[in-house]
């Protein structure tokens, strides 16, 4: 009930409007990297996730509460815990990670079927298509689940 009343009162009362966001994916998918890019503005040396990251980023009267899930597999069990009240899920894919596709995908359809998101925003990235030899966005979305 106070969770409720907090919210309420400041939506009623504050001209700033809040939203979580999560990141979420596999893991070395470049989660971590887009976080600080988001925060600090530049991109910076990170380590693998154990757990999660969060940061505020402001941007005119809107605060963005980003959460930065850890993708190793003991950890993805634990991304619904997070899902309460999230307004949208950016789900990064590692384009170069040809081997995982697959299971990217799965995850992702995990994620979308999940009750809590059924009315949050969703942003599939498809990371480091820079780097020679990735697919494309494209390439990414039409893989199957059963190859």
């Amino acid at each position: 009930m106070g969770i409720w009343a907090s919210r309420a009162w400041r939506r009623a009362f504050s001209s700033d409007q809040q939203c979580k966001i999560v990141i979420v994916g596999l893991n070395n998918a470049g989660k971590t990297t887009i976080l600080y890019n988001l925060h600090l503005g530049q991109v910076v040396m990170t380590q693998p996730t154990i757990g999660s990251n969060v940061e505020e980023v402001k941007h005119e009267n809107i605060t963005f509460q980003v959460w930065d899930l850890g993708g190793q597999e003991v950890f993805r069990a634990n991304w619904a815990t997070y899902f309460e009240d999230t307004d949208a899920i950016i789900f990064v894919v590692d384009s170069n990670d040809q081997e995982n596709l697959v299971l990217a995908k799965m995850e992702l359809f995990n994620v979308v079927l999940h009750e809590d998101l059924k009315h949050a925003c969703l942003l599939v990235f498809a990371n480091k298509q820079d780097i020679q030899g990735s697919r494309n966005a494209g390439e990414v979305f039409r893989l199957r689940v059963c190859s």
